[in-house]
């Protein structure tokens, strides 16, 4: 008798990347079962058994719809048979294939996974090659087709699990398919941590919030993905420590796959179980907890995913960037930024305005209040910025000149007190009086920096700050005529309260200098009082402030001992003198600042909905029993106390929404209860 011809006879599986002929169409790849007998559970062939002893038609497009809900191999026609070996020829990649196809091909490889690797362990060898496979076949297909996303992101599970692998929150995390229900693997790996006393480390709590249907993730958190993660990983850390610790509770973890193939459905129950590892994905008290910090995080992100709803195609232009957290600055700028940090070092640098930016990623045209967001974000890297654009001063000219100076960490920066406020103007007042020859000789810029020093009424950081701020002067002086302009408008007490002000600057560490008196003489020139009136009003200060020093100890070294009663009375002086000349001094672009942007209408939360339109705990209630086909009495009641309900009242809730919601039951039975598959079928779990 004549062989049989090829692929005739009990089915073969065609390896990974090994090709076929089947009708004389070259089938590349392998992956396929091939042959005329490959029974399944019921008897009948295998749906995904390729038959070459049934016809096929000269045409076929795999473009049209033309199967049903659960499709087989032998008994589709003639010219679906063809699209489907043309399909398989091409790569199985034509996006346009009806899906019907893809689940064809899914059948063969649910069916290696589940029954083969049952029977020899030896299989498994293919399990990579599958699951890659398969999460190409998700790449193209899973946003078309909801029914396939689900049945495919289950045998990817099925293959990390069936080994029934210890520790899993100790390993990196993999991809997950959306689904509407957690992954087992993140199931299995929270229950793990939970038998364990182990706390959940950051990761597994970052998959936890994306993978749960329960979790309401705003826009934020999908659009701004990467900044998401590590904002939320950082303050997770922040909020937990070494993790949230869960307790144990009382239902047990079990997992039932759901097959897609019609050729595993008399198979039994096909599941996993895993001792005493709890099922803590019901509990809500943890998930309140993390959808709290879910909540904080987008929040502190709305900003910026609201730039990017407008600006996709500019991710890192600095004027997104700034409404970041400096933690999740792209990494241009954290370069950027520690570039600039190591120039500083402990001391300061200059820049041009126009250069600093270009540096970020910016340009001078950027709006007031995103500069504001930006000297905010450098002092939070501990750089401080002069001009103050924090403390009012006006937005800088490209070519203006900026210093940028270290600010220790752990040190209170102020921008507005009263003391800042009047100690920055007579800096200026002074390094106007020392220009007004048009030339700053190293005489004078030693006697304004140890002018500076000496106000030890200040806080180091003001110090720091005016140092900086002395060092801009120096660089782009101010003209003596302009601050003139400025105190024209005041009264001759006034002018003379501003000019007894400056006398008591001068003697703020108990002393004045011949070269202080000398600079004191000009000032009072350039506010028109006569010069003689520096000498009565020094003693005068003197005078009025005589006491007992104070009892704190002189700084090592012999330091200046200082005098409270003198410093009490600096700050007396300081805060009228800085409400007299607020108003003179107020910098001409400062304007309030404008509300901050309502959530844009196009941007609602990424949320679910709840099942059935059920509340909590009923909702999660569902959602676990919808998991698996049947439950066992003593397990739903186990699941029941867990969420603090009636077991049998509970039931009765899911019953009379389902009918409500699609006119089928929930379940049947007493024990086990079974669910019914009609209900599965009508929501698309």
């Amino acid at each position: 008798m004549p062989s049989a011809p090829a692929g005739y006879g009990k089915a073969r599986w065609i390896s990974p990347g090994e090709s076929t002929e089947v009708a004389g169409v070259s089938i590349p790849g392998g992956m396929i079962y091939v042959g005329t007998r490959l029974p399944s559970a019921t008897g009948r062939n295998d749906p995904g058994l390729i038959d070459p002893s049934k016809p096929i038609a000269s045409r076929g497009d795999y473009r049209d719809a033309q199967m049903g809900y659960w499709p087989s191999y032998s008994e589709i026609s003639p010219s679906a048979r063809r699209a489907y070996l043309k399909w398989l020829a091409e790569g199985r990649r034509a996006p346009e294939a009806d899906i019907g196809f893809v689940f064809l091909f899914f059948y063969g490889l649910e069916r290696r996974v589940i029954v083969d690797s049952a029977a020899d362990s030896a299989v498994r060898v293919d399990w990579a090659a599958i699951a890659a496979e398969v999460r190409r076949l998700l790449s193209i297909y899973g946003e078309s087709s909801n029914s396939f996303q689900r049945y495919a992101g289950e045998l990817l599970d099925w293959m990390r699990i069936a080994d029934h692998p210890a520790r899993l929150y100790s390993r990196p995390i993999p991809d997950f398919t959306p689904s509407s229900e957690l992954p087992m693997y993140l199931r299995l790996a929270l229950g793990q941590c939970a038998l364990d006393g182990v706390p959940v480390p950051g990761p597994l709590a970052l998959a936890w919030v994306q993978c749960d249907p329960r979790v309401g993730l705003r826009t934020a958190a999908t659009r701004c993905k990467s900044q998401f993660d590590a904002l939320f990983q950082e303050r997770y850390t922040a909020t937990f420590g070494d993790g949230l610790v869960l307790p144990r509770n009382r239902t047990k973890l079990k997992y039932v796959y759901r097959a897609a193939s019609a050729g595993l459905q008399g198979a039994g129950e096909i599941r996993i179980t895993f001792g005493e590892t709890p099922d803590v994905s019901i509990l809500s008290a943890p998930l309140k907890k993390l959808q709290a910090l879910v909540d904080e995080v987008s929040k502190a992100l709305d900003s910026y995913s609201r730039y990017l709803g407008r600006n996709s195609d500019r991710p890192d232009a600095l004027e997104g960037v700034v409404e970041l957290p400096t933690s999740v600055w792209p990494r241009a700028a954290r370069d950027a930024a520690k570039t600039l940090s190591k120039r500083i070092g402990t001391g300061m640098a200059m820049r041009s305005y126009g250069e600093l930016l270009d540096d970020f990623g910016g340009d001078a045209t950027m709006p007031r209040a995103k500069l504001r967001r930006f000297a905010e974000g450098l002092e939070s890297l501990h750089i401080g910025m002069e001009p103050n654009i924090l403390g009012g001063a006006r937005t800088p000219k490209p070519d203006d000149k900026v210093v940028l100076f270290h600010i220790p960490e752990g040190e209170q920066v102020g921008h507005t007190s009263a003391a800042y406020q009047a100690a920055l103007l007579t800096l200026q007042l002074s390094s106007a009086v020392a220009y007004a020859d048009g030339v700053f000789s190293p005489s004078e810029i030693n006697h304004l920096r140890a002018e500076v020093e000496s106000w030890v009424h200040l806080t180091p950081s003001t110090l720091r700050r005016l140092m900086a701020h002395l060092r801009l002067l120096i660089a782009q002086p101010v003209a003596l005529t302009s601050l003139k302009k400025k105190f024209e408008p005041l009264k001759s007490d006034e002018k003379e309260a501003i000019a007894t002000f400056m006398a008591t600057v001068a003697q703020s560490d108990g002393e004045v200098s011949p070269d202080e008196v000398k600079l004191l003489e000009k000032i009072y020139k350039a506010l028109g009082i006569d010069a003689k009136k520096v000498f009565s009003d020094i003693h005068a200060v003197a005078a009025g402030t005589k006491t007992q020093p104070t009892d704190e100890p002189a700084a090592e070294g012999g330091g200046l001992r200082l005098d409270r009663a003198r410093i009490e009375a600096l700050q007396r002086d300081t805060q009228k003198v800085s409400a007299l000349l607020a108003s003179i001094f107020q910098e001409d672009d400062v304007v309030a600042e404008p509300e901050p942007p309502a959530p844009e209408a196009d941007e609602p939360d990424v949320a679910t909905d709840s099942l059935l339109g059920l509340g909590e705990p009923l909702s999660t209630f569902a959602r676990t029993l919808l998991s698996r086909p049947s439950w066992e009495r003593a397990e739903l009641e186990d699941l029941a106390a867990d969420l603090e309900l009636m077991p049998d009242g509970a039931l009765e809730h899911l019953n009379e929404a389902a009918f409500d919601a699609h006119d089928v039951s929930f379940s049947e039975g007493d024990d086990p209860i079974e669910i019914n598959p009609e209900l599965l079928e009508a929501i698309g779990i």
